[in-house]
């Protein structure tokens, strides 16, 4: 570092200083997928909370089962995908390469299995709807299995997006720390 007062360093006429400014590439990797993750978590949140209320809402009855209908079973172990959300948050401010891989691999267990047995569970109700007309549950008058199929859809996205990004950010990390090992 230079001082405000006092000589300039030998050797140096102060053209030396480009390679100081350049951030290296890691970095920037790392800062950008930190964003679109960041993102992710909000969708994420925002999926996670619609069907917290509407499992809540059934529950308590806080509304008749004619408007809000009762959950399906996979809406149980999908409110679990909380997890998978905190510790995703909890692995960015400071780089934590453990929490990362937890929130990987609990983002399959506790978002994707559900929604996959989701789906399974829904099939025959939207075949019934879509062959004869017919839907027996509703969401604010339109029907409880399109709602939940393209809530579904969304998260699919969601999950596949924050395990995409998550990955590259683990690497973006993995790198980081192997090159300072070598150094």
């Amino acid at each position: 570092m230079t001082s405000r007062v006092g000589p300039r360093a030998a050797g140096t006429d102060g053209s030396d200083f480009k390679h100081r400014e350049k951030v290296s590439s890691h970095y920037q990797m790392s800062a950008s997928l930190k964003s679109e993750v960041r993102k992710l978590n909000f969708v994420h949140l925002i999926t996670w909370l619609m069907i917290a209320a509407q499992v809540t809402v059934s529950h308590l009855s806080l509304v008749s089962h004619d408007t809000v209908a009762t959950p399906y079973q996979w809406e149980y172990p999908y409110l679990l995908s909380l997890l998978p959300l905190l510790f995703s948050s909890l692995s960015l401010p400071r780089n934590n390469i453990s929490y990362l891989v937890i929130s990987m691999i609990s983002s399959g267990l506790f978002s994707v299995a559900p929604l996959i047995y989701g789906a399974m569970e829904m099939f025959p109700v939207a075949q019934q709807l879509y062959r004869h007309g017919k839907a027996y549950r509703f969401i604010f008058g339109y029907s409880a299995v399109t709602v939940m199929y393209l809530v579904m859809v969304i998260a699919v996205q969601v999950h596949a997006w924050q395990i995409y990004y998550c990955k590259k950010l683990l690497d973006a990390w993995f790198n980081s720390t192997q090159e300072k090992k070598k150094k």
